[in-house]
C-alpha cells in the first residue's frame, strides 16, 4: 500500500516537473528560467557569450530511494562531463539556420533566450545512441541522462565587441590559472621571468649567446618533467643507460608542447634551466598519461646541442621515418608523457 502511494506521488511529482518544460523539434526537453530587466531575444549574427555544463544523471535505483531523495533534497553525485562553469566562457555566433541543424542540443532553442536567460535541458542517452552521438558503454548506459544548463552571460552586437571581451576573459583566466605557480615560486623563493606568453623561465646557465634557439633551428635537450609536488612523469636523463639520447625538436613547427616551443628560446648551446608551464600551455583539459587534466608541470632542461634545420625528408623516406618514430618511443618509455604528446 505505502509502495503503491509513493510511486503515485512519484509520477505525480514527476508529471508536475514535465508540465514546466518545453520539447525542441527534436524532442529534446528543456526549461527555460528568464532573468531580470527588458533584453531582446537573441537577434541573428549577434555573438552569445555563454556558460554551459553537461552532467551524467545515472537512473538506477527503486522508486522509493528516487522519491526520498527527491523529498529530502539529497541525490547522487552527477558526473561532470564538461562545463565552462569557473572557467573561461564559451562564445558562438548566431545563426539560425545553424542552430536548427545541431539538433538534440540547446543550439537548438537558443532563439528563446535573452541576455541573462537561464535554461535546464535532458539528453536521452537511449536517443543520443540512435543518433549516434554516443555508443553504449560503462559510462554510458541504457536509461541514464545527460542533464545540461547554459546561461547567456552577455550578446554582443559586433565580433570586435566580441573579441575585445573575450581578450579580457583570457587574461583573467590565465592570471587564475597561473597563481599555483606563482604561488609555489614565491614559497621557494625561486626567481624566474615570465614570459609573454605565461612560462615561467628559470635560466641556471644561458649557455652560448652566438647560437641561440629560434624558428630556425633543430634543438637536442636533455629534460626531466615533474608536477608541482616533484612527481616525475617523464625524462630521458637516464645515467648508466648507453641507449638513453637526448630528445630533438624543431622549433616553430608545433611538434612539442607551446611551453617548450616558448621558454626553450631563453637559452643557448649548453644551456640549463627550469620551465614552470601552466596547463594552457602544456596539456590542457585533456591531460596526458600521468598529467593531470589542467595540471601545471615543470621541464628541467639542458641544451645539448643547436643545429640549423634542414628541410624534412619527403613522405617515402621510411628509414627516416622509422628513426624519428623510435627516437619518440625511446624518449616517452612506459605510459610517459612527454614534450611531443600532441593534443
Amino acid at each position: 500500500m505505502i509502495k503503491s502511494i509513493l510511486k503515485l506521488m512519484l509520477a505525480i511529482v514527476l508529471f508536475a516537473s514535465c508540465s514546466q518544460t518545453e520539447k525542441a523539434p527534436s524532442g529534446m526537453a528543456f526549461k527555460i528560467t528568464h532573468g531580470s530587466g527588458n533584453e531582446k531575444l537573441i537577434q541573428q549574427g549577434q555573438i552569445i557569450k555563454f556558460n554551459v555544463e553537461y552532467r551524467l544523471k545515472k537512473t538506477t535505483g527503486n522508486d522509493f530511494k528516487r522519491f526520498w531523495n527527491w523529498v529530502t533534497g539529497k541525490s547522487p553525485k552527477d558526473s561532470v562531463l564538461q562545463t565552462t562553469i569557473g572557467k573561461m566562457p564559451a562564445y558562438i555566433q548566431f545563426d539560425t539556420a545553424r542552430m536548427k541543424a545541431m539538433k538534440y542540443d540547446f543550439p537548438e532553442f537558443l532563439a528563446k533566450l535573452r541576455k541573462g536567460d537561464k535554461a535546464e535541458f535532458s539528453l536521452s542517452i537511449d536517443t543520443l545512441e540512435k543518433l549516434g552521438g554516443i555508443q553504449i558503454n560503462d559510462i554510458f548506459k541504457k536509461g541514464d541522462f545527460i542533464v545540461g544548463e547554459v546561461e547567456i552571460l552577455n550578446v554582443f552586437a559586433t565580433p570586435e565587441m566580441a573579441t575585445a571581451d573575450r581578450d579580457k576573459e583570457v587574461a583573467l583566466e590565465k592570471v587564475k590559472l597561473n597563481k599555483p605557480i606563482k604561488d609555489y615560486l614565491a614559497k621557494n623563493k625561486i626567481n624566474a621571468k615570465e614570459t609573454p606568453e605565461g612560462v615561467f623561465v628559470v635560466v641556471k646557465t644561458l649557455g652560448d649567446t652566438s647560437n641561440k634557439i629560434d624558428a630556425s633551428k633543430e634543438v637536442s635537450v636533455n629534460y626531466k618533467g615533474y608536477n608541482l609536488k616533484g612527481e616525475v612523469f617523464d625524462t630521458n636523463i637516464k645515467p648508466g643507460d648507453a641507449t638513453a639520447k637526448p630528445f630533438d625538436v624543431r622549433i616553430g613547427e608545433n611538434g612539442v608542447i607551446p611551453g617548450w616551443e616558448i621558454g626553450l628560446t631563453y637559452f643557448g648551446k649548453g644551456g640549463t634551466g627550469t620551465l614552470y608551464i601552466p596547463s594552457y600551455l602544456a596539456y590542457g583539459e585533456a591531460g596526458s598519461g600521468p598529467v593531470k587534466p589542467n595540471e601545471n608541470i615543470v621541464f628541467d632542461i639542458e641544451i645539448v646541442d643547436i643545429k640549423v634545420k634542414q628541410a624534412m625528408p619527403q613522405q617515402g623516406n621510411n628509414a627516416i621515418m622509422d628513426q624519428l618514430n623510435e627516437q619518440i618511443k625511446a624518449s616517452k618509455g612506459n605510459k610517459s608523457a612527454n614534450p611531443a604528446d600532441k593534443k
